[in-house]
């Protein structure tokens, strides 16, 4: 008797898009210069990371920009700018990736877990049992995988209690909620060029904020040295009177080839945020209603960026979860799974980040053991999409008929 052998998806979810044409031909004549840190210039020349600065300074709506080695050092670049004490107390999202607990810790703050709720963002409730009950000052505020809790409602909670909101936007690079940018609520916000992310630099970042101050203190942090009157989108040259000499240099600079790939990246990013969402409503409609499956509800403030897309199957036990990885990786498709007890790849969960003090997180927890996160880039197409909506659907069935 023939064993029917399950359907395939042969594409690869790690392959991104080939960088554009232009960006390329940007990069050779960087190359070509042989002029690539960012402050070796022909006099009068402005180079690329300066007009990179600019440019997203201004598709961004913010006053200020800072071009950054990484999303990573971005955050900590933030944290010390704003004035971080060693031992002081930071709240951050209980679901998030190691970077961000990480820049706390890295920095001589203390992190402070956050519960989430169902779905996948900040619980605002614990979010301010959690300012009153620590004391923090400092909320580090992660929009992981692209979900934006009630921003309006957050601002209020953390600009009543005295709260400096820090954004990390790695996942909402042009997410909007009613209608205003994500990482325009903050004082600073911070985004990452890494691969996997909404602009492709291999590793690269952006520090956002309105606060001359701030910006300042950043550029210094960055490894200006006295050159900051080059930079495409920083403040007046007396916002550093005081940060030239007060603050670290931490060498993160964005340096000019990965500067030249990204400019023209930034100009169809808006257009690919509409690519991200077509394959992510794909994906969505073949999972949404399908028996044990669970969707995350996108809500109607927010514009998402679907680059990757979650789900839960809430009445799996720990074994089915594992079986479910294993027949949807028969089928082609990568997932990761936020309940595994060990970290894998990228994927981790707060018992793992033990730099960190041991928090209770009971609801976080119970969400996390039952989450399933899968990235959609865009070498996918749509018919793919809806394909390995299917397969998943099948898995799905095999381990629970």
């Amino acid at each position: 008797m023939e064993v029917a052998v399950p359907a395939r998806f042969t594409g690869s979810f790690t392959q991104q898009e080939a960088i554009p044409a232009d960006a390329i031909a940007a990069a050779v004549s960087v190359l070509q210069s042989g002029r690539l840190h960012r402050y070796n210039l022909a006099q009068d020349e402005e180079g690329e990371v300066a007009r990179l600065e600019a440019e997203y300074r201004d598709w961004q709506g913010s006053a200020y920009c800072l071009a950054v080695t990484s999303g990573g050092q971005a955050l900590q670049i933030a944290l010390r700018a704003c004035g971080l004490r060693p031992g002081e107390a930071v709240l951050t999202n209980g679901f998030t990736l190691a970077p961000v607990p990480g820049a706390i810790s890295a920095v001589g703050g203390t992190v402070i877990l956050v519960e989430i709720d169902e779905a996948l963002r900040l619980d605002l409730d614990d979010l301010a049992a959690k300012i009153a009950s620590s004391g923090a000052r400092v909320l580090l505020l992660s929009h992981m995988r692209g979900h934006l809790c009630d921003m309006d409602r957050l601002m209020r909670i953390c600009d009543g209690a005295g709260v400096t909101v820090i954004e990390d936007c790695a996942h909402t690079m042009g997410a909007r909620w009613n209608g205003k940018r994500s990482g325009n609520f903050g004082k600073v916000a911070c985004f990452s060029t890494q691969t996997y992310k909404h602009m492709n630099s291999g590793e690269g970042g952006f520090l956002t904020t309105g606060d001359a101050k701030i910006a300042a203190r950043a550029t210094i942090l960055s490894g200006s040295y006295m050159m900051y009157a080059r930079h495409g989108a920083g403040p007046a040259p007396d916002a550093f009177a005081e940060a030239r000499y007060q603050m670290p240099n931490c060498s993160a600079r964005m340096d000019a080839l990965r500067a030249a790939i990204l400019r023209p990246q930034l100009a169809q990013l808006d257009r690919n945020v509409e690519r991200w969402n077509a394959r992510y409503r794909a994906v969505e409609a073949g999972l949404k209603g399908y028996p044990h499956l669970t969707s995350i509800p996108l809500p109607a403030a927010e514009l998402h960026v679907g680059s990757s897309i979650q789900f839960r199957i809430p009445d799996f036990t720990a074994d089915q979860c594992r079986a479910f990885l294993d027949s949807a990786k028969a089928r082609g498709v990568e997932l990761k799974w936020f309940g595994a007890p060990e970290p894998v790849g990228f994927t981790s969960a707060h018992p793992s980040w033990r730099y960190v003090t041991p928090q209770d997180l009971p609801r976080t927890d119970r969400i996390l053991a039952t989450l399933f996160d899968m990235r959609l880039p865009l070498s996918f197409t749509k018919a793919d999409c809806a394909l390995i909506a299917e397969l998943i659907c099948d898995a799905v069935s095999e381990v629970a008929p």
